[in-house]
């Protein structure tokens, strides 16, 4: 339930709206925020991941727009998880060996927190 409040407290703080798609939280994110990305070349599924930190009323947030290839075609889709502070060192530690596992360790653990991600359990 505090999961759920936070989120909500957060979008109305951050951007005054009411509803907002989770396409549209991720282009506020990466419209008004600089990140760091780290690209995956050899992974299968994965294209890239770019983290952004968010300062607002005090309070940091922790944010990755993860890249999703899609089967025959160039483009990726996008998906927000809300992480932790030290998320974004331990997946650059860690997705030159191997993009996926580092995700599925260290990312998708948050799937839940913003309920913008695909469900691959």
């Amino acid at each position: 339930m505090k999961k759920v409040l936070f989120v909500i407290s957060l979008l109305l703080s951050l951007y005054n709206a009411s509803s907002q798609t989770c396409e549209e939280f991720i282009d506020a994110i990466k419209s008004e925020n600089y990140g760091t990305t780290y690209n995956s070349y050899t992974s299968d599924a994965i294209s890239k991941v770019t983290f952004y930190e968010v300062n607002e009323n005090y309070s940091t947030y922790y944010f990755a727009i993860v890249c999703f290839k899609r089967n025959y075609s160039y483009g990726c889709t996008e998906y927000i998880y809300q992480v932790a502070s030290n998320t974004k060192i331990k997946y650059s530690m860690n997705y030159l060996d191997s993009a996926g596992k580092a995700f599925w360790n260290y990312i998708e653990p948050y799937s839940d927190n913003l309920e913008c991600s695909p469900d691959l359990n």
